[in-house]
């Protein structure tokens, strides 16, 4: 008689070397449910070498739920092989888990793209009220926003015991004791986040004599707009360009918390307000430097957070009217520096355990196939 699957949750990833945001997220989660329940998880890596569908189809039968975090890797470069171990885990009665951290601000050829796995997911977690809304007004797949469960993001990186001081935290060091106020963005930049926007800012504080510095950590994403072209005409428009660095990929969190140690306050306008999805607003908080960002578009984004809801509370996160203007981004700025900072004791082995019950309170994990209830005592969703 065959046996059963060997584990309770397989994890699809693109292997270690691939050292994106997304393959972090799901490592971190993966050894977060592994610590939870000892002897419960396995790992199978899709690249453009590895992965045939002999071994998806063996991968997927050595467990009981399979867990895909959507793009498993930058989209252009593995796109059929996740959708095909989805599809082989439906044919084999695999329970699948998607994570889904965007829709609407994505290019609508990737929403093309990841339309499939929607489909095939049995349940769909999303971190933010948001982006459900945005699913369910989709025309195509809308529907499958009925499968969504809600949990609350992490941050993807940890704030280290040390820093290291690189070539451009000697930059940044020098341009603040020569009298510059800096500005930090963190997290790939890319439309969604209005890195425009910062801009107009920089150059409401320069018109006050502030002199301020601009700085992105991170890099743009490749696409097929123009959003870097248009970066830098508005900075050159504006007058600020020389006030603008970008850093580029960042080699360690040492070296990300080497620059944040520098930065003044950090400043997000942007146009659909705070989310609970936006994780690199979570691992700036870590900074104890103050972040500044526009409100939520509604009063419940949180309600599923509260870790993050606590930090708005505490004043940790300043919250500023959705539709106010560049000044009132300043205005903002300069009270956060004049105040006493309000930095909350950060719990990240916390945060990470609390995503990881509420995904795993999703697995089917009982001998019969039966589905087990959820973390609020339901039956999860059934397929459709």
């Amino acid at each position: 008689m065959r046996s059963g699957p060997a584990h309770h949750v397989l994890f699809l990833d693109a292997g270690a070397q691939m050292q994106c945001g997304v393959g972090q997220f799901t490592r971190r989660l993966a050894e977060t449910i592994e610590r939870l329940a000892p002897g419960t998880t396995t790992t199978f890596s899709l690249t453009r070498e590895d992965g045939t569908a002999a071994e998806i189809w063996r991968a997927v039968g050595s467990a009981q739920n399979i867990v895909c975090n959507f793009p498993i890797v930058a989209w252009k470069r593995l796109i059929i092989a996740p959708l095909l171990a989805l599809a082989i885990a439906r044919l084999r009665g695999r329970r699948v888990i998607l994570l889904q951290h965007e829709w609407a601000g994505l290019h609508w050829l990737r929403r093309l793209a990841y339309m499939p796995a929607l489909l095939l997911a049995d349940i769909i977690v999303m971190f933010s009220p948001l982006l459900q809304r945005q699913l369910a007004a989709d025309p195509i797949v809308g529907r499958t926003a009925r499968k969504c469960i809600l949990a609350p993001l992490p941050p993807n990186i940890e704030a280290p015991a040390g820093i290291t001081e690189s070539r451009l935290y000697h930059r940044l060091a020098r341009a603040r004791t020569d009298g510059q106020l800096i500005i930090g963005h963190f997290g790939s930049i890319y439309p969604g986040k209005q890195p425009n926007a910062l801009l107009g800012i920089g150059a409401v504080l320069a018109a006050r004599g502030m002199r301020p510095l601009i700085l992105y950590v991170g890099s743009f994403i490749r696409g097929m707009d123009r959003t870097k072209e248009e970066f830098y005409a508005r900075a050159e428009l504006l007058g600020i360009r020389d006030a603008v660095l970008v850093s580029g990929f960042v080699a360690s969190d040492h070296e990300v918390f080497g620059l944040f140690s520098l930065i003044d306050a950090f400043c997000y306008p942007l146009d659909e307000g705070l989310s609970a999805r936006r994780s690199s607003i979570l691992a700036c908080v870590q900074s104890a430097r103050p972040v500044i960002v526009t409100g939520p578009a509604e009063d419940g984004e949180f309600d599923h957070h509260p870790r993050f809801r606590a930090l708005i509370e505490h004043g940790t996160i300043t919250l500023v009217a959705r539709g106010a203007n560049e000044a009132a981004y300043a205005d903002a700025i300069m009270a956060a520096l004049d105040r006493p900072a309000a930095h909350m004791p950060f719990d990240f082995d916390g945060w990470w355990a609390d995503v990881a019950r509420v995904i795993r309170a999703q697995f089917a994990l009982r001998p019969s196939g039966e589905i087990a209830p959820n973390s609020a005592g339901q039956t999860p969703p059934a397929r459709t």
